[in-house]
């Protein structure tokens, strides 16, 4: 609401243009109708800031690309995926010897992406969930025996999934495990699953403030990508191209 809110404040003081930049789109896991009379809510949250006044929006990592559809004016959707490369290579000695690994099948195709620019193996697990939230069996498909596992996904939210998948992962021979997530959400009793799961390190970007979880849990760590978005704002504002920071971390 504050958001719309400025939006509208700044178009009726004549701004010209007015870029929304939401690090962490909301409602970006209501994309779709589950069920029947479902809310897709990202397309009601892309309307409310289409009608305040938006003229463009930048956001990173959505749940769903095809969110980008919900609106009629340009949204650059920028990537984590640059600064998590660089962060595997800074911080893990044997990242020649990794393997990316997706706690679900919708991302498949970031895992396979990272993988591809490691030139490291894949695997995948596959999850059945009996409700919302609530994950009822994991079978992992590939092996991770001796290797390093790095879990990659959009978003942490209560953890349940990731922790899980860190335990299967543990169980199937898995030497050291970092699980790696753009959108640190980290509600409920995520911070204390991450506390007792086998993970070396929980990686999140600063799309949503961390200094709180950063204090609790010793095993969060962050990755800066403030200069993902400022980078984009400079280069949107003065009308050069953004598609260098889909692939690159500016210096």
């Amino acid at each position: 609401m504050e958001l719309l809110i400025m939006i509208s404040a700044c178009k009726t003081a004549s701004a010209s243009r007015v870029t929304a930049v939401i690090p962490c789109f909301p409602y970006a896991r209501q994309d779709k109708k589950d069920k029947s009379r479902a809310p897709i809510s990202a397309k009601l949250v892309a309307n409310m800031l289409s009608v305040a006044g938006a003229d463009h929006i930048i956001t990173m990592d959505l749940h769903a690309s095809q969110i980008q559809g919900f609106f009629d004016i340009p949204v650059d959707n920028l990537f984590a995926e640059p600064a998590v490369l660089r962060w595997i290579k800074e911080n893990i000695a044997d990242w020649k010897d990794t393997i990316i690994v997706s706690p679900d099948a919708g991302g498949a195709k970031r895992v396979t992406s990272i993988a591809d620019h490691l030139n490291a193996d894949f695997a995948l697990i596959h999850k059945e969930r009996q409700k919302a939230n609530e994950v009822a069996s994991m079978v992992l498909v590939g092996s991770v025996k001796g290797k390093v596992a790095i879990l990659v996904d959009d978003m942490a939210d209560t953890c349940g999934t990731v922790c899980l998948a860190a335990k299967k992962l543990h169980e199937a021979g898995a030497v050291k495990i970092y699980a790696i997530m753009t959108h640190g959400i980290l509600s409920g009793p995520a911070l204390d699953r991450i506390s007792t799961a086998p993970f070396e390190q929980m990686v999140v970007t600063n799309t949503i403030p961390q200094e709180e979880c950063l204090q609790q849990c010793p095993k969060v760590k962050v990755i800066d990508i403030s200069m993902i978005l400022a980078e984009a704002i400079r280069r949107t504002h003065n009308g050069e191209s953004v598609s260098y920071l889909f692939s690159n971390v500016p210096l």
